[in-house]
Parts: C-alpha cells; sequence; structure tokens
C-alpha cells in the first residue's frame, strides 16, 4: 500500500516528460513552494538559536544527499564520507586564503576538488563491493585524518585554519540571519540538483546497478564508470557540505572530521529512508534535533528527586552517543525502510479514510 501512487483520480500521464516530474502533484509542488517562501521569513519569525539549527540542517543535509546517492542509490558503502566533508571544508579556506579566490567561487571549486579526491579513492573501490568496499571506504577515512593532521600547508595542521565569511557584491554574510538565506539556497538547489540526477540516463544507471549488477551489465551499463561516478558525486556533495561549514563557522579543525561524523551520515540516511531524497533531509532533521530532545528530556528528569542523580547529569554526553546507536539499532529493526516509508504509509492512510483498503 505505501507505493501507491498519490496523483488524484483523472490525472494522467500521456508522456515520458509528464511522469518525469519532480512533483507528484500540483498540489504537493503548491505546498513545496509555500513551505520555500515560509522559511525565507523564518530569520523574522524565530529565534536566532533556531536559525543556527536550521543551517546546520543545511550543510549536513547537502552532505547526507551525496553518501544517500552513493549508499541508497548505487547500492555501495562508504565510511569515509565525514572525510571528504572535511576535505570540502579545508579546501575551501585553503583556495580562500592561499590564492585569494573569492568565497562563492571556492565552495563549488572546493565541491570539485572533493569529487577528484572522491573518485582517486574510488578507483579501487569500483572493482570491489561488500565488506572489502567498507574497510576500503575506512581506509580513506583514517588517511584523510592523516593528512589533516599533517598537511599544515593546506589545514593548518594541529592548529587549524581560518575561513573567511562569504561576501557576495560587498555583503559580508556573517550573522546567523543573512546566512540563513545562502543555506537555504544551497539546500534548496542541492536537492533540485539530486532530483533531476535522479531522472537522468546517470541516475537510472546507479538504480540499475544497485538493483541488480548482473542484469545491469547485460543491457551494457558499465559497471565500474557508474560505480566510480557515483563516488565522485557523492564526495561533491560532502564538499560543498563542508565548504558551507567552514564558511559559517570561520574556523575549520581536524579533530571535528572523525570515523563519528561518517556514522553520523550513515545514520541520518537509515534513519531517513536509504534511496529516498526526501527521506535523506527528514533523517538529518531528526538528528539535529535528536540532541536538543535529549537534553531536554534530562532537564525534565532533573527537575525530579530521582532523576536528579549525578550518574544521569554527568553522563549526558555519553547518553547522547549511546541514544544514536540505539536509535538505528530500532529503525533498523522495526522501520528498516525509514521514514520516507512511514511518511508514505500515512498519506496513504489519510487517502482512503475511513477506509482501510
Amino acid at each position: 500500500m505505501s507505493s501507491l501512487t498519490m496523483r488524484p483520480c483523472g490525472d494522467f500521464r500521456t508522456s515520458y516528460k509528464q511522469d518525469n516530474t519532480i512533483f507528484e502533484t500540483k498540489t504537493i509542488k503548491r505546498m513545496a513552494i509555500m513551505a520555500i517562501a515560509l522559511l525565507c521569513a523564518a530569520p523574522y519569525l524565530v529565534d536566532a538559536y533556531y536559525l543556527t539549527l536550521f543551517i546546520q540542517i543545511s550543510y549536513l543535509g547537502i552532505a547526507a544527499l551525496g553518501l544517500n546517492i552513493l549508499v541508497g542509490y548505487t547500492g555501495q558503502i562508504s565510511l569515509g564520507h565525514g572525510a571528504f566533508f572535511g576535505f570540502g571544508a579545508f579546501a575551501s579556506a585553503w583556495l580562500n586564503v592561499s590564492f585569494g579566490i573569492p568565497v562563492v567561487l571556492c565552495i563549488p571549486l572546493a565541491g570539485f576538488l572533493t569529487m577528484g579526491v572522491g573518485m582517486i579513492f574510488g578507483l579501487p573501490a569500483s572493482r570491489i563491493k561488500g565488506l572489502y568496499l567498507a574497510i576500503a571506504t575506512l581506509a580513506a577515512q583514517f588517511i584523510l585524518e592523516d593528512f589533516f593532521a599533517r598537511a599544515n600547508w593546506f589545514s593548518g595542521g594541529s592548529y587549524g585554519s581560518s575561513a573567511d565569511p562569504i561576501n557576495l557584491f560587498g555583503f559580508v554574510f556573517n550573522t546567523d540571519e543573512s546566512f540563513f538565506y545562502i543555506a537555504l539556497f544551497a539546500l534548496v538547489f542541492m536537492y533540485i540538483w539530486g532530483c533531476n540526477l535522479m531522472r537522468s540516463r546517470e541516475g537510472r544507471a546507479f538504480i540499475a546497478v544497485r538493483d541488480h549488477y548482473l542484469s545491469a551489465e547485460i543491457m551494457g551499463i558499465k559497471l565500474n564508470k557508474y560505480r566510480l561516478l557515483s563516488f565522485g558525486v557523492s564526495s561533491f556533495y560532502a564538499g560543498i557540505g563542508g565548504a558551507l561549514y567552514a564558511h559559517y563557522l570561520g574556523y575549520v579543525s581536524a579533530e571535528g572530521f572523525t570515523l563519528f561524523m561518517s556514522i553520523q551520515f550513515l545514520a541520518m540516511i537509515i534513519i531517513g529512508g536509504l534511496g529516498s531524497i526526501k527521506g535523506t533531509l527528514m533523517g538529518v532533521v531528526f538528528m539535529v534535533f535528536l540532541p536538543e530532545a535529549l537534553e531536554s528530556g534530562v532537564g525534565l528528569m532533573k527537575m525530579t528527586e530521582w532523576g536528579n542523580i549525578p550518574m544521569v547529569v554527568d553522563g549526558l554526553a555519553y547518553i547522547k552517543e549511546m541514544a544514536i546507536g540505539l536509535v538505528i539499532i530500532l529503525f533498523l529493526i522495526f522501520e528498516p525502510e525509514g521514514m520516507a516509508h512511514r511518511w508514505a504509509q500515512i498519506k496513504n492512510y489519510w487517502k482512503f479514510y475511513p477506509f482501510s483498503y
């Protein structure tokens, strides 16, 4: 039932162009435009703290979509996505500081540099799969971490690197309110591009490689080419997300791009739904708000006599990390297709309400 279309009765498609639209119905399209228009007014309606959360969702969401293209749409695995995210952050800061390139150009250039690095690691990975591929990408994570710590000319070594704010036509985006619009534009642009990519020849080849690689090869799809290309696209998204992260914070340190970050990206796409673009965004929102919910929960516990104990209060940081692992396990057991699947079931339920069939 969850795979049923949401198109109303009488809405027939008579061409491939009509059948490949981004939005399934006109209502969904109008709601998406209204949501974006409402978000444009957010700096005037919500507190600055929530703007920082949205900016965080934006650059993490862009990077997570790249990982979902690799894992969810192409059927490969990567345990080094956090390192590619960090490479994009350092690359953009390096291009700006060392060569004086404007930040607005450094961000896409950092994406292409990260794409190149991702394809270098993807060259051997395109010929292997499964556990061997996971180990190969894990090696990429550790190699890049070591590179960040040693390459003083690129990353500043243990001191880190500064990153200038975005400057466009003399206007400096150095506040949460101004950077919010940059983050919103980047998020919408990269997600629309991701939707179009999945509708293209390359996107359908990715899905064919994922569904049955032998059948895809018989149909003439070059497996190595598209596996390598998916690594490049995934790294490009990670680089763009990392560059936005760097220029938002103004400072980049190698300590933040560890294996834990790569696991967090995997958690986002597993919770949201593998092979789902809107599910990716759902998973990112869930992971960003999960620590906030835990913080509030612990705060409520501290107000009670039985909950205000040092073990709970002092162990808040560990509780957050354990909660991420617990949530992944629970989703894998009870909702392996992610939040996108659950959302589709809810929509179908209301479509047929009050009938259950």
